[in-house]
């Protein structure tokens, strides 16, 4: 017989012995532990597991997923494995988790390569099948415009091309997104825009003769350095070809009469004072063309002289010889004013004030938009006025008008033809419209006698209206609402034509400002401060070049139908010599953007843009955490959790004094075990772009040391640098074509993705790897999903 203590000794080692095999035992034995007894007469017995899939759970997942642990609210103990659709949610947590190799954790025991895949096979499919025999489309809410989308429309609706957008105050987002319906919220500081901004608008559409003066400024981009004057710099192609700088902009003119033109000059040489040039010019508004060349240094000219055949004669600065000479020109709507290379002052800013001496309406874009009749005395008015409106009213609304819609809208036009005739009533009638909850907001109402709860197929009107806002961020032209009136456009067929149709329009550039300007956070680059003293060649200039840079490439994989993956790893670019410069890419001359093959595997694709390196940095130096983050959220679909509080700094110095690189200082914080597990899925993807400065420019050291961009991932794969950083991630093909349509689709629905949609995703995926993953394939399929096309209504 043992002693006492040697008893208690031998259970310990019996326990660590068993703890030892527990995770070698087989499926069926260590499953059979988690099943209770049935009970038989006074006895009972433990059935076996047989079934696989509950086999590797109860074996990998259940001792931490168990009823008593609870471990992140999800519960694998007694799920049900023969009937999916019964908890749908918790599945598609652990689809994606075992999908993205997160579960189990690492250290802990973890299924074979076969036996994950087998599993995850069998979990993918029994989920999309279950969705398909019971789809649940969702139900979206109520859609406030947003201030892009405002903008847009009322280009689109009056043929009015102004940053109408700019009227109202910026929106909420959600989801990485600021058209989410559940965040577009009306206060009344809201409502009070959307009227003041409706009375401007409506103003300047019409003409409004007794609209009053204002002054818009347009300062020139100034580099924050001082300016390079042996350079010849455009700082538009609006230009001519050879001009050392000048401005192009777009001006509304809204009436017939005079506006101030001022011209700030600023010195770039040994001149000391700040010449104004200020011109007095008649304008006909629209397309009417004044053309002026004047020369002078710091008096101020006038020419009141009546435009002749649109063209008013040129007019001589008082003073010594100029130091630049000018030439300015309105040509629909567009101000060039550009200066010639030599000279020692440079254009700073252009002011437009007016209208001053109103002769009359004009003949603008949006009057011949709006006014489609002309009434020839009083008695034709009100039938012209019901002609307008209607017609107005079909657009805004996005469907078609009915007496009730139009009840209002008349009312307004008789109580302003009483004021002040005609075109008055025509104004305050659509300024009505424009405060119109039919045009602020998208509603889809559910069709009269709908079951609760049931699937309703959108009508085409409301079809038209989501791929309008989709695409375009904007109202359905005519084209899309004549197919809808004539309920053509859910036909498959018709519809997969309307998204090429409407990709290959111009407005498209839509989805390259708006979504792929917040998926990628292209958004945030003008609030980047770059540290001047870090990165003293950073300016105004450069952060522009690389947002254009990064929109024109975009762009390109867009309207060119290029495969999504060339987002990741494209041979060219587009680059002007300032931006070829930062590069080091040799061969690249004129400040106009031109396509550029790439024969350096280092730029392509999106990870080698100044735009994206620079936005995941901070201001003084580069940030392995914030660019391994953004690849994990943007490119794989798998975000790192919060971090926890009080995560203590970054130490910058050894305990010798010594620099430490970025690398090193993360080194350092990875040894908090808290810390660890996160960053050691971010960090490796962000040591692999070392190389890239916090502007973007290629270096080799750091704090003087050479930059190692080795990086090993949590399931050991080895890589180095942004090369390997590519393949990584394109054999990571169907996570990131999952997280691109993940992001293409909430933006189109214009609402967060729950669990039901995540079968929509996938099905989408699929379809665009039959067509190489190309950007229609994916647009059209989304255009074509149950999310898109229908809608649940409301529950009892």
């Amino acid at each position: 017989m043992l002693p006492r203590p040697s008893l208690w000794k031998l259970f310990w080692i019996s326990a660590a012995c068993v703890a030892a095999c527990l995770p070698w035992l087989a499926p069926q034995q260590l499953a059979a532990q988690h099943l209770a007894a049935k009970p038989d007469g006074g006895g009972g017995s433990v059935a076996p597991v047989t079934d696989p899939h509950r086999a590797m759970l109860d074996r990998y997942c259940v001792m931490c997923h168990s009823e008593a642990a609870h471990t992140a609210n999800v519960v694998l103990e007694k799920i049900n494995v023969d009937d999916v659709s019964q908890n749908a949610a918790v599945w598609e947590k652990v689809l994606r988790k075992f999908k993205t190799g997160e579960m189990p954790p690492p250290k802990l025991p973890r299924p074979d390569t076969e036996t994950r895949t087998a599993f995850v096979s069998w979990l993918e499919t029994s989920l999309d099948r279950a969705a398909v025999e019971k789809p649940n489309p969702g139900r979206p809410a109520i859609h406030r415009l947003n201030r892009a989308e405002y903008g847009n429309a009322i280009r689109d609706l009056l043929s009015l091309d102004i940053n109408a957008g700019s009227l109202l105050p910026a929106d909420d987002s959600g989801y990485g997104f600021d058209n989410i319906a559940d965040v577009l919220s009306v206060s009344p500081v809201l409502l009070e825009r959307y009227m003041s901004a409706a009375r401007k608008i409506s103003r300047l559409a019409v003409g409004d003769p007794h609209i009053k003066p204002a002054i818009d400024q347009y300062p020139i981009p100034r580099s924050t350095g001082p300016r390079d004057t042996s350079q010849k710099i455009q700082v538009s192609e609006d230009l001519p070809f050879g001009s050392r700088g000048g401005i192009a902009i777009r001006h509304y003119f809204p009436v017939d009469g005079v506006y101030n033109i001022r011209i700030l000059m600023k010195p770039t040489g040994d001149a000391d004072d700040k010449p104004i040039h200020e011109l007095k010019i008649p304008v006909k508004a629209g397309a009417r063309v004044v053309g002026v060349t004047f020369l002078g240094e710091s008096a101020i000219a006038e020419n009141e002289a009546p435009a002749v055949d649109g063209k008013a004669p040129a007019a001589k600065m008082k003073g010594p010889p100029p130091p630049v000479e000018l030439d300015l020109r309105v040509d629909d709507a567009r101000v060039k004013l550009f200066e010639l290379a030599g000279g020692k002052a440079a254009i700073d800013s252009v002011w437009i004030g007016g209208p001053y001496e109103i002769t009359g309406s004009g003949e603008t874009a949006s009057r011949k938009r709006i006014f489609t009749c002309h009434p020839a005395n009083p008695n034709q008015q009100n039938a012209c006025a019901a002609k307008i409106l209607s017609d107005l009213a079909r657009h805004a609304y996005r469907r078609p008008v009915t007496g009730t819609d139009m009840k209002p809208l008349l009312a307004f036009y008789a109580d302003g033809a009483k004021q002040g005739g005609f075109e008055h009533g025509i104004e305050m009638a659509l300024r009505a419209m424009l405060v119109s909850p039919e045009f602020l907001f998208r509603m889809e109402r559910d069709p009269a006698g709908a079951a609760p709860g049931t699937l309703q197929p959108l009508n085409d009107f409301e079809l038209a209206s989501r791929l309008s806002f989709f695409l375009w961020s904007s109202i359905p032209d005519d084209q899309l609402l004549n197919l809808a009136q004539e309920q053509k456009l859910s036909d498959p067929d018709i519809l997969k034509q309307q998204v090429r149709r409407m990709l290959a329009d111009p407005k498209s550039q839509a989805l390259v400002t708006n979504f792929a300007g917040q998926w990628l956070y292209l958004r945030n680059l003008p609030l980047v401060r770059p540290d001047p003293e870090s990165f003293p060649e950073f300016d105004n200039a450069l952060r522009e070049n690389f947002e254009r840079e990064t929109e024109m490439f975009i762009g390109a994989i867009l309207h060119e139908d290029h495969s999504v993956l060339d987002l990741l790893d494209a041979n060219f670019t587009f680059l002007n010599e300032r931006l070829a410069k930062h590069y080091g890419i040799p061969g690249v001359y004129g400040n106009a953007f031109r396509r550029v093959t790439l024969n350096d595997s280092r730029r392509g694709g999106l990870l080698g843009q100044g735009a994206i390196l620079t936005v995941t940095s901070y201001p003084n130096r580069t940030s392995p955490v914030l660019r391994g983050k953004w690849i994990l959220e943007n490119l794989l679909g798998a975000p790192p959790p919060p971090p926890p509080p009080d995560v203590p700094e970054l130490k910058t110095h050894s305990q010798d004094g010594k620099l430490l690189t970025a690398r090193q200082q993360m080194e350092m914080h990875r040894a908090n075990p808290t810390c660890a597990s996160c960053h050691a899925r971010m960090d490796p993807l962000g040591f692999s772009m070392e190389n890239f400065d916090g502007v973007g420019r290629w270096r080799n050291k750091d704090a003087g040391a050479t930059i190692d961009t080795s990086a090993v991932m949590p399931d050991g794969t080895k890589f180095d640098g942004p090369a390997g950083l590519k393949k990584i991630l394109l054999s990571h093909r169907d996570e990131f074509v999952a997280t691109v349509t993940e992001k293409l689709l909430t933006y189109a629905l214009g609402r967060g993705l729950e669990y039901y949609d995540l079968p929509t995703v996938r099905a989408i995926a699929k379809d665009a790897a039959k067509d190489d993953d190309r950007m229609s394939a994916l647009i059209t399929s989304i255009a074509e999903s149950t999310p898109f096309r229908m809608r649940r209504t409301a529950e009892p």
